[in-house]
């Protein structure tokens, strides 16, 4: 398919005609077409398409109807459908009435070519870039950040399961790629008796010796295919085959090989002794190699990525006068600024620097980021104080044992003297050591004291339960230990917990998107098309809040009882 690099046709006049008499109040799909025709051109797509072949649907198109798809929660046949059959949608299309759309299958393709160059942002961007230019989203104000939970499209394997499907995934891919060469290396009658139908832990066997039995079958017909893959008379593009290299990497995570009194390798599944690969690293199925098992607390689990989602918040910081006088033109939609997606496996703190960075980069960094990122480090917050962004936030609190009991010596009760490289304690003591260290990749200062000093000190059982008998702090450099105390010493006051309260309006950007857009179950299967889903969403998200701008011109939707209605004509 071929790209006709146009924007959006003009509306035939019979279309208008309809459309207006069908909708004389507008709908949505009507004012994204008037307002927004310039976010959905098909240049920026170029990159994706070629100049030759039939020529397919604009990408300008397509990217409206996957907006439209996303506002309304639609599958791909729904929103075909919708394409044909929706006056409104006929006419943010600029199709003729008698126009028979186009196949839902282009949808998918469209969303491949996006997702295999890159482009899953393009619509979000450029909308972005619109409300900039409207002044709806400027660059200073303050900003809000949250992150949820996204369960991916594949069902849930256990181990077991997990090394049954990994075989059979890699076996229905040879069969389609490499008939011939699959037919010599194993005994197809067999391996179709036990992978023909899906795994499936409901029709395993209920004795533990006999799933222990079926998990080194298991193993050992996984072994024997990797081994066929990656032999030397073998073609190479065998072992390239993504199934066959993903059954490798469960082979290694789930299995062991050792050689027994007599030297024969034996396989065997790993245990607890035997250690696995680290979360991150850890594939959960065979046919998604990006979804990864996380937990969030004790109750939540599971198995996919996660979001997170960027909004502004309050009034714009040049409306702030008029505001205060009361003319309410600060009132702005709070529009989404920027979507992360993440495997489920990244702590929320670790996206807080790239989701900074990204608002730099389209201009929109905030001087205020409201964030419940996991409590940041000083580094981060240093950074982001660098970079011009104050970030509020809760920071992690002193986690010695002391100040976890509140009993003792914390790190407060300790005076430092920076230019001579000193600590001095509650008893006067000095420490004697000062010892610039790394730790988890980042700078630290580990002080030490005198076991003799502390030994003969009154308040040692106070101070300090190390079986040396000495107290020890851990310190990071001036700059960052200032700020991590100054934030610690904030977030206690309640003018920082009445300002933090902000923050919590992003729980209703989350729902909205649940509801709405259905983003915490992905769609499709891999990040890239996840991200794409995410960032369409999103797309789908501020034009929806755009929408209501345009037509209420209130941020206000509070639900008022019929008895405070009366209540507030008759005090009227």
């Amino acid at each position: 398919m071929s790209m006709r690099p146009v924007g959006l046709p003009e509306i035939p006049e019979q279309t208008v005609a309809v459309a207006r008499a069908a909708f004389p109040k507008g709908s949505l799909a009507i004012r994204v077409r008037d307002r927004l025709a310039e976010v959905f051109v098909a240049e920026p797509f170029a990159g994706a398409f070629g100049v030759r072949g039939a020529p397919g649907p604009s990408p300008g198109v397509l990217s409206l109807v996957t907006v439209l798809q996303f506002a309304e929660d639609l599958t791909d046949r729904q929103a075909a459908a919708m394409a044909v059959r929706a006056i409104d949608w006929k006419y943010a299309l600029g199709a003729e009435l008698t126009d028979t759309g186009f196949d839902a299958s282009v949808l998918s393709r469209f969303r491949a070519r996006l997702a295999d160059n890159g482009m899953e942002r393009v619509v979000f961007d450029r909308l972005l870039e619109h409300c900039k230019d409207a002044g709806l989203v400027v660059a200073g104000g303050k900003q809000r950040t949250d992150s949820t939970h996204v369960i991916s499209a594949v069902r849930d394997l256990n181990r077991l399961e997990l090394a049954g499907e990994s075989v059979r995934a890699a076996l229905e891919a040879l069969a389609v790629a490499a008939p011939v060469w699959l037919a010599g290396q194993i005994d197809v009658t067999e391996f179709a008796e036990r992978y023909g139908p899906r795994t499936n832990g409901w029709r395993m066997p209920s004795s533990q010796a006999k799933r222990d039995r079926l998990a080194q079958v298991f193993g050992q017909d996984a072994l024997a295919l990797c081994r066929a893959a990656w032999a030397e008379d073998a073609p190479v593009w065998i072992r390239e085959v993504e199934a066959v290299h993903l059954l490798r990497q469960v082979l290694v995570q789930t299995y062991i090989i050792r050689s027994d009194a007599r030297g024969r390798q034996v396989i065997r599944k790993r245990d607890a002794n035997d250690g696995v690969p680290p979360g991150q690293l850890r594939l959960a199925s065979p046919y998604d190699a990006d979804a990864r098992w996380a937990a969030k607390g004790d109750d939540l689990f599971w198995m996919g990525y996660k979001i997170h989602l960027t909004e502004t918040c309050g009034i714009l910081p040049d409306a702030d006068a008029d505001a205060d006088a009361g003319s309410g033109s600060g009132r702005m939609p709070n529009l989404i600024t920027d979507v992360h997606t993440t495997d489920a496996t990244v702590p929320d703190v670790k996206a807080t620097a790239p989701i900074q960075q990204s608002l730099a980069e389209h201009g929109v960094k905030p001087a205020e980021h409201y964030l419940d990122s996991g409590y940041p480090s000083a580094d981060l917050i240093t950074k982001a104080m660098q970079d011009g962004i104050r970030m509020v936030t809760p920071v992690l609190l002193d986690h010695s044992a002391q100040a976890k009991a509140a009993e003792g010596f914390d790190k407060n009760a300790f005076t430092i003297n920076w230019k001579t490289r000193q600590v001095r304690c509650p008893a006067g003591k000095t420490s004697s050591h000062w010892n610039p260290v790394q730790q988890h990749g980042t700078d630290a200062i580990v002080i030490t004291f005198s076991v003799v000093t502390c030994r003969s000190c009154p308040f040692q059982k106070q101070c300090t339960t190390s079986k040396i008998g000495r107290r020890m702090l851990t310190l990071r450099p001036e700059e960052l230990h200032d700020n991590l105390a100054r934030a610690r010493a904030e977030q206690k006051t309640d003018t920082w917990k009445n300002k933090y309260a902000l923050r919590a309006g992003v729980e209703g950007t989350i729902n909205q998107a649940l509801d709405i857009t259905g983003i915490r179950r992905a769609r499709y299967r891999g990040l890239p098309k996840v991200r794409l889903q995410h960032a369409f969403s999103a797309t789908a998200l501020n034009v929806i809040r755009l929408d209501a701008h345009w037509t209420t011109g209130s941020l206000d939707r509070t639900r008022h009882s019929r008895l405070e209605q009366l209540s507030y004509r008759l005090s009227a």
